[in-house]
């Protein structure tokens, strides 16, 4: 980690000047030749666009990577505070050991973000040659001779003027290409500066931070514990031999039930018999009296009639008894199939998940 207390400010004219140093001296060249000391023909407009494209270029110079990186150097010192307090804030646990799941490139990226504008850097290769071109046909527009001329030496004099025109103009779209290839140059230089400092923060700050890898493997077994827990849960719910049991113990004590109450009925005719007996001794007694001959009567009819009545009672008993045992065994019989297809898809699942991390890692 680098010993920096406190933020330092750092002037940057050095970076720019260093990008500035050879167009400022094509420019130069240029005013020389303009003014006689090389033997090289400028026209003044010429000198002008080339001036002109030389502002724009100082424009974009504060967007470049090689003069940025001079500001990232001047507050590396807080942003590497910084970066300690998001690692600690991004603190993940996993068998024990902490990390942070801080990804630091992203981190540096958008503590950075607001140096330079990307769309002017990414813009500025392709915009100096088009000013140069753009500059070459004005300079070439402007240095048009007039072709109404009628004697032949003065035709050849406007055409040496055009001539020499063109000539001049080409070195605002040399300007331009020489500009765009500078400025390239300076912006991978500025990059390679970048990542080397985020390699380094990288070798730093590695053992504080979760690799990619390191993730998935959790993510995987994270996915391989659910699924169990889900199928172990399934198979504890839809456990065959405990419905069985369940089943079979409820069956017997709603037959037990049945049972009982099917002789709690026979025990109530016998009974009933009992009494339409001993009922049919005491009328004996007395049905050779007169006033009770219509009683006997009555009362031997309804007797006759309840005893019929038990006695349907009691069938009717059986067979509600083994229509509720032929239904349950039913019941029974669809309940093993639904669990017995539920298990095979508990199993079938088992198994997809079992191969599906392998092909995840593969994919990896």
């Amino acid at each position: 980690m680098i010993d920096q207390n406190k933020p330092r400010k750092t002037s940057c004219i050095a970076h720019a000047l260093a990008i500035l140093l050879i167009p400022l001296l094509f420019i130069i060249g240029l005013f020389l030749a303009y003014f006689g000391f090389i033997s090289l023909k400028v026209e003044i407009h010429t000198l002008g666009i080339v001036l002109f494209i030389f502002f724009i270029f100082i424009f974009f110079i504060k967007h470049n990577a090689n003069y940025v990186v001079c500001h990232m150097k001047a507050s590396f010192s807080h942003m590497d505070d910084t970066l300690d307090v998001a690692l600690r804030q991004n603190t993940l646990s996993i068998m024990g050991k902490e990390k942070s799941t801080l990804d630091i490139k992203t981190f540096y990226a958008n503590y950075y973000a607001g140096l330079r504008n990307d769309h002017f850097a990414h813009i500025a290769t392709s915009i100096f040659p088009m000013l140069g071109i753009l500059g070459t046909f004005i300079a070439i527009a402007l240095s048009m001779p007039d072709f109404t001329v009628q004697d032949t030496a003065s035709l050849d004099h406007e055409i040496s003027l055009l001539l020499s025109g063109i000539g001049t103009a080409f070195y605002a779209s040399i300007y331009g290409i020489m500009l765009s290839l500078i400025w390239t140059y300076f912006e991978k230089r500025g990059m390679t500066k970048v990542d080397k400092q985020i390699m380094d923060l990288e070798k730093i700050y590695h053992n504080r931070i979760w690799e990619k890898s390191e993730l998935i493997k959790h993510q995987h077994m994270q996915a391989d514990l659910k699924d169990q827990h889900i199928i172990q849960t399934l198979k504890e719910i839809f456990d065959i031999d405990f419905i069985k049991n369940y089943n079979q113990e409820y069956l017997q004590n709603f037959t037990s039930i049945m049972q009982e109450s099917s002789h709690n009925f026979s025990q109530l005719a016998t009974s009933m018999q009992e009494a339409y007996v001993n009922l049919e001794h005491t009328l004996d007694k007395i049905e050779d009296k007169n006033n009770g001959a219509n009683a006997v009567t009555l009362m031997l009819d309804n007797m006759s009639s309840f005893n019929q009545n038990a006695q349907h009672l009691q069938k009717s008993m059986e067979r509600f008894d083994q229509s509720v045992h032929h239904t349950f065994t039913m019941i029974d019989k669809e309940l093993a199939q639904s669990i017995e297809k539920l298990r095979t898809f508990s199993m079938l699942l088992s198994e997809q998940n079992a191969h599906k991390p392998k092909r995840q890692e593969n994919n990896v």
